[in-house]
């Protein structure tokens, strides 16, 4: 089952606090993305945040579960958990400033007209 817009929506907005906050589609489901760095997934209207040392620490109890299948565990960050702007921005914020910046994309090579 697909993701709502509504709930992307809903949830980019929460975290718009946290840097340039944006949504990408991806296999019917969807990246969020911080900084241009991924920081969560939605799946099945779930948010899934990407485990960093810093996120466990600031959440300190925090289930696990997979945002699809195969995948490694990620941190399952409950609904009723959604409408706490000021905490899951902060969340947003340190996960964030966990990852690595994305690699540079390779130039595409353009195609010459003979």
């Amino acid at each position: 089952m697909a993701s709502k817009s509504e709930t992307i929506d809903y949830i980019v907005g929460q975290i718009a606090g946290a840097g340039i906050v944006y949504a990408r589609k991806m296999f019917g489901e969807f990246g969020v993305y911080c900084d241009e760095k991924m920081i969560a997934l939605v799946c099945d209207d779930q948010l899934f945040i990407k485990p960093t040392a810093g996120g466990k620490a600031y959440l300190q109890e925090y289930e696990e579960g997979l945002p699809y299948p195969g995948a490694k565990p990620w941190i399952l960050i409950p609904e009723d958990q959604w409408d706490d702007v000021l905490w899951l921005t902060e969340l947003a914020r340190i996960t964030a400033a966990e990852l690595p910046p994305p690699k540079p994309k390779k130039p595409k090579k353009s195609k010459s007209v003979r």
